[in-house]
Parts: structure tokens; sequence; C-alpha cells
């Protein structure tokens, strides 16, 4: 039976797990505290939170929460970031910081309840941010619109250079072109 702080932490786990978009789970075997800080700083601009978290705590809040196949990732030192708004930022933050810094290994994570393997949390990071998803979307919606918008002022633009063309014959032939009466 787990003592009253456990149980406090496996709750307060268990909850973060609950409300997180994503969570990525890394090895920071071999980092120093210098890394762990500028990795922890990093993450907190992005509204992430990072965590270490001992592996059976971590089993005993995710079986809780409903998250299953997570224990082959919860193997040696764990350390969890937790995304609640952008589901690429961890992945992505994570991943770059472990270029820079070579101890850290990401194990694989959690996304909306179902866990996902290393390669699937590197194919997440390499998606583009929230924001240009959302710019991508927003061009892909109103594409067929301004089309949409061209098609029915072709045959307003077609009217007007008709009358523009009249205008022009009726200049060269020597008349007058009066202003067209609306």
């Amino acid at each position: 039976m787990p003592t009253a702080e456990k149980a406090k932490t496996i709750e307060e786990l268990e909850a973060k797990m609950a409300t997180a978009s994503v969570v990525v789970l890394a090895d920071f075997r071999g980092l120093n505290v210098a890394q762990v800080t500028k990795l922890r700083r990093k993450l907190l601009e992005a509204g992430i939170e990072y965590k270490v978290v001992k592996n059976t705590l971590a089993k005993i809040a995710a079986d809780h929460a409903g998250i299953e196949g997570l224990d082959p990732y919860l193997e040696g030192p764990t350390a969890m970031a937790f995304g609640a708004q952008d589901p690429v930022a961890p992945a992505k933050i994570l991943l770059d910081f472990s270029r820079e810094a070579k101890a850290l290994e990401i194990k694989g994570g959690f996304m909306n309840r179902k866990a996902i393997a290393r390669e699937q949390v590197l194919y997440l990071a390499n998606l583009p941010g929230r924001e240009v998803l959302l710019a991508r979307l927003a061009g892909t919606l109103a594409g067929p619109i301004a089309g949409l918008a061209s098609v029915l002022a072709g045959p307003v633009r077609k009217l007007v250079w008709t009358l523009e063309a009249v205008r022009k014959q009726k200049e060269e032939a020597g008349g007058q072109t009066e202003p067209a009466q609306a």
C-alpha cells in the first residue's frame, strides 16, 4: 500500500496524464544540472511541464488514468513532458534538445490516452507547429471560396471589358462617348 505522499504523487500524475494532450517520456541519464535547467526553461517557456517520475508510481497513475501500453517505456530513469495546448511542442523541444545534448533520449509517450512509440514521437516532432497547421487549414478552406468568388465575378468582369471595348471603338470612330448610366 503506498504511503500518503506516494498516493498524492500518484493522484497528481493521474490528473496531469488525464488532462495532457500529449506526454513525451525521456531518459535524462547523463545530463548535468545546467543542461536539465536549460531544458526545463525551454519547456516552461512553451507552457510544458517537465517532471522526473518514479516508474512504479507512473505505472499506477497510468493505470488509474486508463492509459495502456506505457509499461515498456517506463524503464530506467524517466522524465515526462506534459503538453496541454500544442501536441507537437513537447516532442519538438525534446528532439531539438536531444540533438544538442546527446545524452537525452526520447523513449516514447502517449497521446489521447494511447501509448506511442519513439518513432511516432519523432514523427510528431517533425510536424509543423500548431500555428502553421492552422494557417495551412485556413488557406485550404479559403481556396475554394476565393475560386468561387472569382468565377462569380467573371461575367461582371467580361461585361466591363466589353463596355470598355465599345467605348474605345466609339472614340476611335470619332464619336463622343457619354458616361454610362447606371
